[in-house]
């Protein structure tokens, strides 16, 4: 079993703490790093290569964000699950825009987070379908680049499967859909990773709203 390798970035050494705990006991995980400031996470990144970075929002020196950008810069295929104590909205937008997978509570019960991170790993993002509609609908209104490029990268099949994906819907929502068998639409989603050369489904979906291929516009909220 190819285990997920983690690291773990917060200040506070009793969250790395209960966290690498909490994580030891899943057989498909493995924390192989810890890191207490965002410049020391993002210079751990480039040499242990790790599958996902559990990222608090504040920690000294350089924030949550910023290293949540930088690592996205130089490894874009590492993919970053930002752990924070605020739900504020300006936040959740922040973190989408430095390319991070997804966003979860600290609060959050162990499952949860466990759940996060196998999803985040299979190429899925983990934000409430609500709040991923309304933060990408932010930035269809105020981030478009009016270019559209990708039309004759991505195919009909694929720009359907990230239109989906916009809508809130899981790969096996997604599967049920287009009457396809998840790992199918799992399959799709890879290539279009590599096609805009994006690591996560929020990525890839922020990166067709930019460019005008799909459109939220006129979809009921989940």
């Amino acid at each position: 079993m190819k285990k997920i390798k983690i690291i773990l970035a917060d200040d506070h050494n009793v969250v790395r703490e209960g966290i690498r705990e909490m994580l030891q006991n899943e057989e498909d995980m493995e924390v192989i790093g810890e890191a207490s400031e965002g410049e020391e996470a993002v210079k751990m990144v480039s040499y242990l290569n790790p599958d996902i970075v559990l990222m608090d929002i504040s920690m000294p020196g350089m924030d949550g964000i910023e290293a949540t950008r930088k690592i996205k810069e130089s490894n874009p295929f590492v993919n970053v699950l930002v752990l924070s104590a605020y739900d504020n909205e300006e936040f959740i937008f922040s973190v989408l825009e430095a390319k991070a997978a997804g966003y979860l509570l600290k609060n959050a019960k162990r499952q949860e987070l466990v759940n996060a991170i196998r999803l985040v790993f299979n190429g899925e993002s983990f934000l409430h379908p609500r709040i991923t509609k309304k933060v990408l609908e932010r930035l269809q209104t105020g981030n478009r680049k009016k270019t559209n490029h990708g039309k004759k990268v991505l195919s009909i099949r694929e720009l359907e499967i990230v239109n989906l994906g916009a809508k809130g819907l899981f790969n096996k929502e997604i599967a049920a859909e287009l009457s396809l068998s998840e790992r199918t639409v799992q399959t799709h989603w890879r290539n279009i990773f590599t096609k805009l050369g994006v690591g996560s489904r929020i990525e890839a979906i922020m990166e067709c709203l930019n460019k005008e291929l799909i459109s939220i516009e006129n979809q009921p909220h989940g």
